[in-house]
């Protein structure tokens, strides 16, 4: 069996359906790639795909994807809540099946070079591939966003490590890397005070002295006119799902709002929402790996 990776491009388009559908056409062009799961939000103005495929393949298709983003995606003209900073804002590679996080942190800074080398777009390496520790974290590396990223690239500490100190003129800058699976879990409140969403997100979020494994934002919904706190949830196990979730809805109610749902954006581990099963369930001495019939039908 070959080595499975897989890889989760977040593209800074949500809205125009055309440049969409030639994303995903581009991602079912290479052999050896699979498109598991897209998805398009018109408020963040950003789409999200997820691929799996051998090491060759879903090299191809990462370059192939940023190459059309790059000749479709202008950011001097793009709006959206969701910080970005390129056409391709981020290109993460996982490994799922006979591969390790270390080679996949090789397969990422191919692909970084190549991206630089034919198409002149700036490269941060980020989470596992970062060259240095403050590179690490993707919201230090995005913050300035693409309006800001040309004064950025000049202070000392931030050149690209890929190409020159100035970002594509429309596809901006790209960070590119790997790292362990993540959930994007965004949870909706029944306001549309933006000014709530952000002062829990910075609860909850570990740079704001909350979860270690959560990083958080408000984002305006303009087209439902509410509310919304957007999480990625970085390590599912340190930071389950549900506590995150229950801590949103105790805060929210000190300004007598409501949670109305949640969501989670693209693809997710199944163990993930079973803790939450789990946990709400209140199951006693239940074991995921025996006690879920899909596991013994994939085993």
């Amino acid at each position: 069996m070959a080595k499975l990776i897989e890889c989760i491009p977040n593209f800074s388009e949500g809205r125009d359906e055309k440049v969409i559908e030639g994303l995903v056409n581009t991602a079912k062009s290479v052999n050896g790639v699979t498109l598991l799961d897209y998805s398009s939000d018109a408020s963040h103005n950003r789409s999200v795909f997820t691929l799996v495929g051998d090491e060759e393949g879903i090299q191809e298709v990462a370059f192939q994807l940023v190459k059309y983003a790059s000749q479709n995606i202008d950011m001097t003209k793009h709006h959206g809540e969701h910080p970005r900073m390129g056409a391709t804002d981020v290109v993460p590679f996982v490994p799922i099946k006979d591969v390790t996080t270390e080679e996949c942190v090789e397969i990422s800074k191919k692909v970084a070079k190549r991206i630089n080398d034919e198409l002149n777009i700036p490269i941060f390496l980020y989470e596992e591939s970062a060259s240095t520790p403050t590179r690490t974290n993707l919201a230090k590396v995005r913050k300035g966003q693409f309006e800001g990223m040309a004064e950025k690239l000049l202070e000392e500490e931030w050149a690209p490590d890929f190409g020159e100190r100035k970002p594509h003129p429309t596809a901006g800058v790209t960070a590119v890397g790997a790292r362990m699976p993540l959930v994007a879990f965004n949870v909706n409140l029944d306001t549309d005070n933006i000014a709530i969403a952000n002062r829990i997100a910075k609860i909850v979020r570990g740079s704001g002295g909350g979860f270690k494994y959560c990083k958080g934002i408000g984002v305006m919904l303009e087209d439902r006119n509410i509310a919304q706190v957007s999480m990625n949830m970085v390590n599912y196990e340190g930071t389950p799902l549900y506590r995150a979730f229950e801590t949103i809805r105790f805060e929210a109610k000190r300004y007598g709002v409501n949670i109305i749902g949640s969501e989670v954006i693209g693809l997710t581990p199944a163990k993930a929402l079973i803790d939450c099963a789990e946990y709400y369930l209140q199951i006693e001495e239940f074991d995921y790996k025996k006690q879920v019939l899909e596991n013994h039908l994939l085993n």
